[in-house]
């Protein structure tokens, strides 16, 4: 019996971040800019990007990469 490999697909992975972070931004957008009304476009930023990571690398991330474990390594051959 021949293992079958599997090959990691990056523009899968790619889309598949980019269809999870889009609501995620933009869920954390609408509950930022009411709190954060007068501030610059920086301290918002700075308020939102570490929340952005730590939701990705803690959650997006694994999550993709166990739900669509068979989208993202397709069967090579």
């Amino acid at each position: 019996m021949t293992a079958s490999q599997t090959r990691f697909s990056r523009p899968r992975f790619a889309l598949m971040v980019l269809l999870g972070v889009y609501p995620l931004i933009t869920a954390l957008l609408y509950i930022i800019m009411p709190l954060t009304d007068g501030w610059t476009i920086w301290q918002r930023t700075l308020l939102i990007a570490p929340l952005m990571v730590s939701v990705m690398i803690w959650g997006l991330i694994p999550a993709v990469q166990r739900v669509f474990r068979g989208f993202l390594n397709p069967v090579v051959g």
